[in-house]
């Protein structure tokens, strides 16, 4: 096994692990192919993405093209290589079918769902933002069309109420890799089969973009919880408060009523009210400031009962 040349295609934070894992466990990766450098953070400093920094740090040959499909450069490089196989996590292009098809034992990727469940680029969000208690990650095989490929392997990973996006991911990401290498030797030597999606199951789920953080009070507690929780750390779920704008970190839902968006308790706690229960707002940014506490946020903003968010 550990004689497979392979080519790894990826690009962010999540692709790592598995990059770093696959050279841990002592296969020849020839060649990382990842996108170009991008400008980053608010100096818009061109910054090279996670996996070219971790590749040239484990001296692999990085290559960036501009894009992948009609690319005579990208097409030599591999056939010099000759890999045996591709492995893809998070690249961020869809690629072409000569390319899955060029390796001995083709092109596969790993996932963060538990496919046919969430295709597409965002299911870590998605599965936070619809309150699933559970998700996975999917060592699939890699055909042209979006995330339909035979399923390799899968394994659990349970959601905690304490999770975001953020924690979620990093788990997913380790997950992903320690499955990838112990999926590689049974997929290779012929003892693991994929097996085909079930389509009637599929869903899908769209990018995200920065306007979906926007709290709605008139949602329940157990929705705008969802939503911090998706969107922490990006875009971010955020509301108004006398007329400036304030993301919301972290939250829990808890009972009460009362108007949307009317503060309920205003002391050591702050507590919103939603369309059904209500939030107790924990960590939250005021624009232009650092982050707070809730309690923080009632002294230096005086907040009181009656007060409105959202409006």
């Amino acid at each position: 096994m550990k004689n497979l040349k392979v080519v790894f295609m990826g690009t962010p934070d999540f692709a790592v692990p598995s990059l770093k894992k696959l050279v841990e466990s002592g296969y020849d990766v020839k060649l990382v192919v990842t996108q170009p450098d991008q400008p980053a953070g608010r100096g818009k400093k061109v910054t090279p993405p996670p996996v070219k920094v971790v590749a040239e740090e484990l001296g692999i040959p990085v290559y960036q093209p501009e894009k992948v499909k009609e690319n005579d450069e990208l097409k030599k490089r591999l056939l010099e290589v000759e890999p045996d196989l591709i492995v893809v996590a998070a690249y961020g292009k869809i690629l072409p079918e000569w390319l899955l098809n060029l390796p001995k034992y083709g092109t596969i990727n790993v996932h963060a769902s538990l496919l046919p469940k969430y295709r597409g680029a965002s299911p870590i969000q998605w599965a936070l933002l619809n309150g699933e208690e559970e998700t996975g990650v999917t060592i699939m095989k890699v055909i042209p069309k979006l995330d339909a490929g035979d399923i390799i392997s899968q394994k659990r990973v349970k959601i905690e109420k304490e999770d975001n996006a953020k924690t979620l991911h990093d788990k997913l990401a380790e997950v992903g890799a320690e499955l990838l290498v112990k999926t590689l030797p049974l997929y290779v030597s012929g003892k693991l089969k994929p097996v085909p999606q079930n389509e009637e199951e599929a869903t899908y789920c769209p990018q995200i973009k920065k306007e979906m953080g926007k709290i709605d009070w008139r949602e329940s507690a157990e929705k705008i919880f969802n939503k911090i929780r998706a969107f922490t750390p990006w875009p971010s779920a955020y509301t108004t408060f006398k007329g400036k704008r304030v993301k919301i970190l972290k939250g829990e839902p808890v009972e009460g009523s009362g108007e949307p968006g009317e503060v309920i308790e205003a002391g050591k706690n702050l507590i919103v009210a939603a369309g059904k229960g209500a939030l107790k707002i924990e960590r939250l940014r005021p624009e232009g400031r650092k982050e707070i506490s809730g309690e923080e946020f009632v002294r230096g903003y005086r907040v009181k009962k009656g007060d409105r968010f959202g409006l």
